[in-house]
């Protein structure tokens, strides 16, 4: 995030990738915070509180709200690298450091705050627990008509038609950027084959605006191989996720106080380390194809500084 701060905000692909970057770490937070809870959990530790159900209150909703924020961030960013290659000339009249700013803001307003309207379904209730001897914090589901029946529609919604709608425009957009880069490459294959572009150029009058399209295409080249990898390593990631919310659908007790319990903790656990391991490479996307990044990371941990001490000392 301290990197994408340095680089400014004047190009839109910065600003989306900051909004991702954001929601990465956040998403680890809250990761780290539900495995501690499940971890107290197993272990029976003593707490004045059920870890593991007031975690799926503090931690496990937002992480599964945020997952899909994250989900179409990227379906964000893969749409505007789509529209870069397949019509450069005029997507900068509509894609902008404020439209896209605008964007992120919708994205999260629409996708991760609903995600406190399940209080509406569930509750804190301070409980008496024998086995402690004590009374301990605890959650309990709302068996109202319209908490039962606002929790079926926003669930429909929010947790299983938005995360697959966006995993499905991450996976098109994404087969896309592939064929483009593939037509991209076999171009400019045929056009150093060529003996030289001056006598291209003079044979041809209009070689030099495909030239100056080809030049675009050139440049925008490692954003998109980037953008491609940060999709692909998202859509491996996000897989599970999708089975778990089908589950979900179609199996009644899959849930936090269902029959399957216990196996919904078991996915919940599995799901809350592949986002995080999602977000952790995408640092390492960044730092091996795109050379801004690179370069202002290394100066931020003046690394450069101490390679040429090494250099001097040696």
């Amino acid at each position: 995030m301290a990197v994408f701060v340095k680089l400014g905000f004047s190009e839109p692909s910065n600003i989306s990738l900051t909004a991702l970057a954001v929601c990465d770490f956040t998403l680890a937070v809250l990761s780290t915070w539900s495995n501690l809870c499940y971890w107290l959990t197993y272990h029976n530790v003593r707490l004045p509180f059920h870890s593991a159900n007031v975690s799926y209150l503090t931690g496990g909703v937002q992480w599964a709200f945020l997952s899909t924020t994250v989900a179409w961030i990227t379906a964000f960013i893969s749409f505007e690298r789509c529209l870069c290659i397949l019509v450069p000339l005029k997507v900068r009249r509509f894609i902008t450091p404020k439209g896209t700013f605008i964007a992120m803001l919708i994205i999260i307003l629409l996708t991760f705050c609903p995600s406190f309207l399940l209080y509406i379904r569930y509750k804190f209730v301070w409980v008496f627990n024998p086995y402690m001897n004590r009374t301990i914090l605890n959650t309990i589901p709302v068996n109202s008509e319209f908490a039962i029946l606002f929790d079926k529609i926003s669930f429909a919604i929010c947790g299983v038609i938005q995360p697959l709608l966006a995993f499905s425009i991450v996976l098109i957009c994404t087969v896309l950027l592939v064929v483009q880069l593939r037509k991209i490459s076999f171009w400019r294959t045929s056009v150093t084959s060529a003996k030289s572009q001056r006598v291209q150029s003079e044979e041809n009058p209009g070689a030099s605006s495909s030239t100056a399209e080809a030049s675009i295409s050139q440049k925008e080249e490692r954003l998109v191989r980037m953008v491609v990898a940060i999709a692909t390593i998202f859509i491996v990631s996000y897989i599970p996720t999708c089975i778990t919310l089908l589950c979900y659908v179609i199996f009644n007790e899959f849930n936090m106080f269902g029959v399957y319990r216990r196996l919904f903790i078991a996915s919940g656990y599995i799901l809350s380390l592949g986002q995080p391991i999602s977000g952790s490479v995408n640092i390492l996307i960044y730092y091996k194809m795109a050379s801004k990044f690179r370069s202002v990371f290394r100066r931020l941990l003046r690394l450069d500084r101490q390679e040429q001490e090494r250099h001097e000392l040696g």
